[in-house]
């Protein structure tokens, strides 16, 4: 339900950015204003305070806001409080920068290896990936997991790719069950 709701808000603000021709500013203004919901749980938890008025965390809204950023984004957020989503802001806003992202051919890739990767290693896998996906630009986290024992496995989007040994080996188990049992 909350994936829903933030594709639908998330999507009417791209299509607002799109027809005022704002895409950039507005994407500029949306990672401010998540990295402060970030930086400050407190303001998170101020207006998702259910003994707080929606007048009055329109009002929070509007004074930390207000001439900081676009009255659109301001009145975005009104809506959104004045909805009762108060709680999906920041899947909301994470949904708009990922399609402005998608939309100017940024990817995004979750890279898990068995061993800590080098400076060299890590740029030869991100040039790999962007001349393999429709892509220009790649943004890359990585992490390490040691029970994959060797490989790696690249998650862009729902699509992964799992070219880890633990999965090889696991692959071949159910092979030699399915051969037992046959």
């Amino acid at each position: 339900m909350a994936e829903r709701i933030a594709r639908t808000y998330g999507e009417a603000l791209y299509s607002l950015a799109v027809e005022k021709n704002k895409t950039d500013e507005f994407f500029s203004e949306v990672s401010v204003i998540l990295t402060a919901f970030n930086a400050s749980p407190d303001l998170f938890k101020l207006l998702t305070h259910p003994q707080i008025t929606k007048e009055e965390k329109v009002k929070v809204i509007e004074n930390v806001l207000k001439g900081r950023v676009s009255d659109e984004i301001t009145g975005f957020l009104t809506i959104i409080v004045t909805k009762e989503r108060n709680k999906e802001i920041p899947e909301i806003l994470e949904y708009f920068i990922d399609r402005v992202k998608e939309d100017k051919g940024i990817g995004k890739a979750y890279v898990t290896t068995a061993i800590p990767l080098d400076e060299i290693r890590k740029a030869q896998i991100k040039e790999k990936l962007i001349s393999t996906t429709p892509y220009k630009e790649m943004e890359m986290e990585f992490d390490v997991d040691e029970s994959l024992i060797g490989g790696m496995t690249i998650r862009i989007g729902d699509r992964v790719v799992d070219s880890s040994i633990s999965s090889k080996l696991a692959d071949l188990t159910r092979q030699l069950y399915k051969i037992q049992l046959g």
